[in-house]
């Protein structure tokens, strides 16, 4: 009786040692895994940095960076706050780019857009829009729906109007639409003080409200015209 009390023991203090050292094993074989993924990310990281120095190249003191399609993947920079996209040759804003969640930052100016897409509102962490030096003729209405955008600049563009709806934006707190062919000339009242008018900005906030404003009134004059 005793001598099959002592070897049960013996067969279960067997099996505890296997069952250790295949846990062990499986920990150290799912360890490897994971370090030959890193190692396989690592290679691809260095992989795409190579491809992207070939893409550097200087021209009159700048640096430029030449992205071409497939080649180097915009789309993989999901937590990318800063991009300088400005004196290029874009006639839209990429895709990928409009898919960049952590995107606070952005700068298109100096090149050819001619619209904005009406997808815009996908942009949704982005608080610094320079858009200036473009051939933008409007505007989507989509672009109230950028609840962080606080700085927005669109002068030097074609815009021919300002939309209403641009009055929703809450959080707008600097925007320029110089040397646009805009239909109303809007003259803004005279500042009561010298400092006022220094701090006024001719074609920013205030000159966007009173123009939406009269672009109103305007819209209502002929309304009531057209009733007669």
């Amino acid at each position: 009786m005793t001598e099959n009390v002592v070897c049960t023991g013996a067969v279960n203090a067997v099996k505890e040692v296997w069952e250790q050292r295949i846990q062990k094993l499986s920990e150290d074989l799912k360890r490897e895994k994971q370090f030959q993924q890193k190692i396989v990310q690592i290679w691809e990281a260095r992989v795409s940095l190579t491809k992207l120095k070939e893409k550097v190249t200087r021209e009159d003191g700048r640096v430029i960076l030449k992205i071409e399609k497939e080649e180097w993947k915009l789309s993989n920079l999901l937590k990318l706050t800063h991009l300088d996209l400005s004196m290029n040759h874009f006639t839209t804003i990429p895709l990928a780019v409009l898919n960049m969640p952590a995107l606070e930052w952005l700068d298109m100016g100096s090149n050819r857009l001619e619209q904005l897409p009406g997808t815009i509102e996908r942009m949704q962490s982005l608080h610094t829009l320079w858009l200036q030096r473009n051939e933008i003729t409007c505007l989507p209405e989509t672009i109230s729906n950028m609840k962080n955008l606080g700085t927005l600049v669109l002068s030097n563009n074609k815009l021919q109007d300002i939309p209403a709806c641009m009055e929703e934006m809450a959080n707008l707190r600097f925007v320029n639409f110089r040397d646009n062919p805009l239909k109303f000339e809007i003259i803004l009242p005279l500042s009561k003080s010298t400092d006022e008018e220094e701090e006024q900005e001719l074609f920013g906030l205030q000159f966007m409200y009173t123009y939406i404003q009269e672009s109103r009134r305007r819209a209502g004059i002929r309304f009531v015209y057209s009733t007669d």
